[in-house]
């Protein structure tokens, strides 16, 4: 039987000295299953697309629907683990995976999908901040912490390898249900393994559920997600996506003045006036940015501009998350010899040079070999991003601190997840058409089939010209917008690799770096600050 208890000061030190396998195990098997849960929405997007016709950005929302709990509620999950228990929250955020993905496996039609995601997406952000407290509070040197951190975010890799091995499963023309009921299954299996193997843990004293706090960062997230995502899909200058930003500003100033005032806040910004986690925290959301846009790019690229196989999409996206694991060990010993600031940079680095070779491959190049090459770096680059943000915010910070730079680095992680994708497909396709009608105009083309060329791009974009086959009366204009839609998205590569770049010269010119030995602040921290379950 497990009995809530204040342990003293050495029985607390000898408790959080050594991280128990059977806890780490648990904190792997939750991220994998929160990563996977977020990565298979747009693993299978076509079979959505295909069984369900959604139409204008109703497939988006499969996706965003699952994003926007994980971004607006990881503050107050970080909160709710360390006031009443990070593996009672571990097990129930598995379960509400389970619950949400059931749900989405058993819908019929795409608004049940949205349901099911939205309710998947609040056990996942459950799950995220959860299992890196866990780890962060059970270790206590940066030595044990880049080990530990460093398997957990293969372990997050990983979850985007699972995503597309469920979509695999499916087959080239498979049932959408497969990879929701499956990701059902895994999310059962999770929920044993946190319950038999996961040790509780937890800061009561310090930490409130500070409903002024998460009132106002909800609606200002909610509010700036909202007004991104439709701002990309239809226009920036819609006044209802204006309203939203206004809104989205306006809440978030208010949470920052609620949490400067607070006794017990959600968030303490004192935590930004170290540089060290100030500058992790503007990397998390770049680079996760970079990385996911770049991701969704060649998944655009290769499977609807080029039209190639699921299969070999998801050949393409299996090689790029390998490499999260296959470099697990290069990942540690880096970590555990050299600053975090040199890390985090060649990460950077590699994820821009990877995007830079992706811009210039041209749209005519469908070989296999090519897309690789690109994502080979990125793939690397990625893996030493994940690793090393999470090490620098967690060890920016005291212990006692734990749930909330957990809850805070997975919500800036996700919030550049999210970004990612809208920011880029908006970028692309703006200059996809804009293109397009330039070359359209100047095209040899009789009057008559341009002003039909025109009506079905007006509709559908430059991607509907291009579905359009070669042998009908508009589809002398597919190549046309073949090359734009090329173009777009070679742009869409070349921002993602200068944002990267920007936060590579920002990581190294103004942080410091962390190297190995003890957590500086560990031996001020107070035993009663975490309990035990014993």
């Amino acid at each position: 039987m497990s009995v809530e208890t204040t342990p003293s000061k050495g029985r607390t030190q000898d408790l959080a000295n050594e991280l128990p396998k059977g806890t780490l195990i648990a904190a792997c098997f939750a991220v994998c299953l929160a990563q996977a849960a977020l990565n298979t929405p747009a693993a299978v997007s076509n079979l959505l697309q295909t069984a369900l016709h959604p139409v204008g950005t109703q497939l988006t929302w499969a996706s965003n629907a699952f994003l926007l709990p994980l971004v607006v509620l990881a503050l107050a999950f970080g909160a709710l683990g360390d006031r009443f228990g990070r593996k009672r929250l571990m097990v129930g955020g598995a379960l509400v995976v389970m619950a949400g993905e059931a749900t989405a496996a058993a819908g019929n039609g795409i608004h049940q999908v949205w349901v099911g995601q939205a309710i998947a997406g609040v056990g996942a952000a459950a799950l995220f901040p959860t299992s890196l407290t866990m780890i962060a509070a059970g270790t206590r040197t940066t030595r044990d912490r880049a080990r530990t951190i460093a398997i957990w975010a293969a372990a997050l890799g990983g979850g985007a390898l699972v995503a597309q091995a469920l979509r695999a499963a499916s087959g080239e023309d498979g049932s959408w249900r497969w990879p929701f009921g499956l990701l059902a299954g895994l999310a059962a299996i999770t929920a044993l393994v946190c319950r038999l193997l996961a040790r509780d843990s937890s800061a009561p004293q310090r930490r409130s559920l500070d409903l002024a706090g998460q009132i106002t960062v909800g609606v200002g997230l909610l509010a700036l997600f909202y007004a991104v995502v439709e701002g990309g899909a239809s226009s920036w200058s819609d006044t209802g996506v204006i309203i939203c930003f206004v809104v989205a500003a306006v809440f978030i100033a208010l949470f920052l003045v609620v949490e400067l005032r607070a006794h017990a806040p959600l968030l303490r910004l004192r935590l930004f006036t170290d540089r060290a986690y100030a500058v992790s925290s503007f990397v998390a959301v770049v680079g996760m940015f970079a990385y996911f846009g770049t991701v969704y790019a060649i998944s655009i690229r290769v499977g609807i501009v080029q039209g190639q196989s699921a299969f070999h999409v998801g050949g393409a996206l299996i090689i790029l998350h390998v490499f999260t694991l296959l470099h697990l060990p290069v990942h540690v010993r880096l970590l555990e010899r050299f600053s975090s600031r040199w890390t985090l940079a060649a990460g950077l680095a590699l994820i821009a040079a990877g995007n830079f070779i992706a811009a210039s491959l041209p749209i005519s190049d469908k070989t296999l070999g090519s897309i690789v090459l690109a994502l080979t770096p990125v793939g690397m680059g990625f893996a030493l991003v994940l690793a090393s943000v999470t090490a620098t915010a967690v060890n920016s910070a005291p212990v006692r601190d734990a749930g909330m730079t957990g809850a805070s680095t997975s919500m800036l992680r996700n919030l550049g997840f999210a970004l990612g994708p809208v920011v880029i497909g908006a970028i692309a396709l703006s200059h996809a058409t804009s293109r397009f009608n330039t070359d359209l105009a100047s095209a040899p083309l009789p009057p008559q089939a341009k002003g039909a060329i025109g009506a079905i791009a007006d509709v559908g974009g430059p991607l509907a010209v291009n579905a359009i086959p070669q042998s009908s009366p508009a589809g002398a204009a597919q190549s046309i917008a073949f090359e734009a839609l090329g173009s777009g998205y070679s742009l869409g590569f070349l921002v993602c690799g200068i944002a990267a770049l920007v936060a590579c010269a920002l990581a190294v010119v103004v942080r410091p770096g962390h190297g190995p030995g003890p957590v500086a602040e560990e031996v001020a921290s107070p035993p009663e600050a975490e309990q035990a379950s014993v």
